[in-house]
């Protein structure tokens, strides 16, 4: 079993990028699994590139990209991604896509082939704040997110693949009141956590982790 564990690099004008760090500590081999990882440019296209290249590259079973949710408290498992780039902020190439589709052939959603519930449960039973989200946002954590679902749909039917958002460190709310953030330890055991479960888990659970807004 090969997983693919991506994160990205820093941007928005922080130095660092909590995704990545915390993909760096995840262990090389989990319970025999073994586990490939990647630093992803936070730009819009090249991100998709280079997962595919990497895909091509590794061939992995799974594939978890991994990035950064400022002003979330907890890990949260995403559920789905959408069929837009509409760019708050520009990424660090300059790019700023608004109302721009991912892919004109692709379909306007595409669902996470992890079992997000479960891992969200195994997550929160070591302690650590995990939820299943229903949004990636519309920058590139969703670019890639619908990228890697494309892909899967279009080329690669036999890996399953998704998305985890993770917080801010505790260095990068110095200057954010009020913000919240997680340690680097505890974002990288709940990487390991989801490593082990996607691979050990052929189905979903089905227990509620519905929003009513």
């Amino acid at each position: 079993m090969r997983v693919l564990l991506t994160g990205f690099d820093p941007f928005g004008g922080d130095s660092t990028n909590p995704s990545y760090e915390a993909v760096k500590r995840v262990p090389d081999t989990i319970d025999g699994i073994e586990v490939i990882k990647k630093e992803i440019p936070t730009v819009f296209r090249k991100s998709i590139e280079i997962l595919e290249q990497s895909i091509e590259e590794y061939k992995p079973d799974i594939v978890i990209c991994v990035g950064q949710a400022g002003g979330r408290y907890d890990i949260t498992i995403e559920r789905v991604a959408i069929n837009i780039d509409d760019a708050r902020i520009p990424d660090n190439e300059g790019n700023q896509p608004i109302d721009e589709p991912i892919f004109a052939d692709g379909d306007a959603a595409y669902f996470s082939s992890l079992p997000i519930k479960a891992i969200t449960n195994e997550i929160k039973k070591e302690g650590i704040p995990a939820s299943v989200s229903n949004t990636a946002g519309t920058f590139v954590c969703n670019h890639i997110m619908y990228g890697l679902l494309y892909l899967i749909d279009k080329k690669y039917n036999n890996i399953k693949g998704g998305f985890i958002h993770v917080p801010f460190l505790p260095e990068q709310v110095l200057n954010r009141p009020n913000t919240p953030y997680m340690s680097l330890e505890y974002i990288a055991k709940a990487l390991t956590i989801a490593v082990k479960t996607a691979a050990s888990y052929k189905e979903d659970i089905k227990v509620t982790q519905g929003k009513i807004h």
